[in-house]
């Protein structure tokens, strides 16, 4: 018989070891559970951090427009406490004068430039008030990432 089976040409069937896998209990999964939630709280705070970049991105523009009018109202300002100073110039000038021609100058020079004044004060002041009215912070994605770290310390 001992020859048959090394020959190979035995007639009894070959037997099937069946090897029986170990049963999986809950704790053997547990370091992929674990990474699983690493990477999709990693991948969460990726997409919170991008929000936080964009919130960031609009405040900077309105930022930079509410600076840009106020330097067109600064500017505008200026033209008119240069066309003031000229009206007074023209005006003090006609006290030492007859009256003539500088006196309309100075009329014109004095309503040209307070319509001015008014014009860049108005702009400078409508910007500053929306400045001051701004929160720069981004509050959504802040509360959204206080909302995660409360959730992440209640859940986990």
């Amino acid at each position: 018989m001992a020859e048959l089976e090394r020959r190979g040409t035995a007639v009894a069937p070959a037997r099937v070891e069946q090897t029986q896998v170990p049963a999986t209990t809950e704790f053997d999964h547990l370091p992929a559970m674990f990474g699983r939630l690493g990477d999709d709280v990693m991948r969460m705070l990726d997409a919170k951090l991008g929000l936080i970049k964009l919130e960031l991105k609009e405040e900077a523009s309105v930022y930079t427009r509410s600076v840009a009018f106020i330097a067109v109202g600064g500017v505008l300002a200026a033209i008119g406490f240069a066309f003031a100073n000229i009206a007074v110039a023209f005006f003090i000038s006609k006290l030492f004068v007859s009256f003539g021609a500088p006196l309309s100058y100075a009329l014109g020079f004095i309503i040209t430039g307070a319509l001015y004044l008014v014009i860049g004060g108005a702009i400078i002041l409508a910007m500053k008030k929306r400045l001051a009215a701004h929160d720069p912070a981004p509050t959504r994605s802040l509360e959204e990432l206080r909302k995660d770290k409360q959730w992440l310390k209640n859940d986990i």
